[in-house]
């Protein structure tokens, strides 16, 4: 059916970038979401008259729009004070809405909301970047592996208004190396953070 071949076309289209930057849920995922989707509205708008039921297309679609967010939240990983897939997440949200609204037969604003996340992901991006260009840092923190010292660190750079993003430990006996992605405001006094640092303990820091 037109209906089924133009779902899984907007959807692959939406997948594309996604596949292009090599996410876990790529072209194929967005496109049989879409399908699907567009499937189930089908169904539920034409399938039940042959049976004899009176159908509810709205339950369906309802059932769509909250079953698809257990497959959006198997896009999301928390990697140390990072959280990947959250846009993965969304354009597989979306993605249901196009098919669904393609099932029905609304091309008009299927297509248009394509062409909207489509220009989501490609202009906002380009405009994103220089916005967040120079914003994070990496600091490297040597300290003695004592109880707390992870805390004073985290409560040192709060203070400063500075934000962890990302966070990797290296631990022993003796020693522990934090290595931190962090997102510092503009005219944080470095000097002074550093030697507060050395005050609780820190051995080393490079920023």
């Amino acid at each position: 059916m037109s209906r089924l071949v133009v779902a899984i076309l907007l959807g692959a289209a939406v997948g594309l970038e996604r596949e292009r930057i090599h996410r876990a849920a790529g072209l194929k995922t967005h496109a049989l979401v879409s399908v699907g989707s567009a499937l189930f509205t089908i169904v539920s708008i034409d399938g039940f008259y042959a049976v004899g039921r009176v159908n509810d297309p709205a339950r369906v679609a309802a059932q769509i729009v909250s079953g698809i967010g257990f497959l959006g939240a198997g896009t999301i990983m928390k990697q140390g004070a990072t959280i990947r897939g959250l846009t993965t997440a969304a354009s597989l949200w979306v993605v249901a809405g196009i098919g669904t609204a393609t099932g029905a037969g609304m091309y008009a604003a299927a297509i248009t909301t394509t062409m909207l996340v489509m220009l989501s992901i490609y202009i906002f991006k380009a405009v994103e970047k220089p916005m967040r260009k120079g914003e994070y840092s990496r600091i490297e923190v040597h300290m003695e592996n004592k109880p707390g010292h992870i805390d004073v660190v985290r409560d040192l750079l709060t203070r400063h208004g500075i934000l962890l993003k990302n966070v990797e430990m290296d631990i022993d006996a003796q020693n522990l190396v934090l290595r931190m992605v962090v997102q510092a405001p503009a005219g944080v006094d470095r000097t002074l953070l550093i030697g507060e640092l050395h005050g609780h303990g820190v051995q080393r820091v490079e920023w």
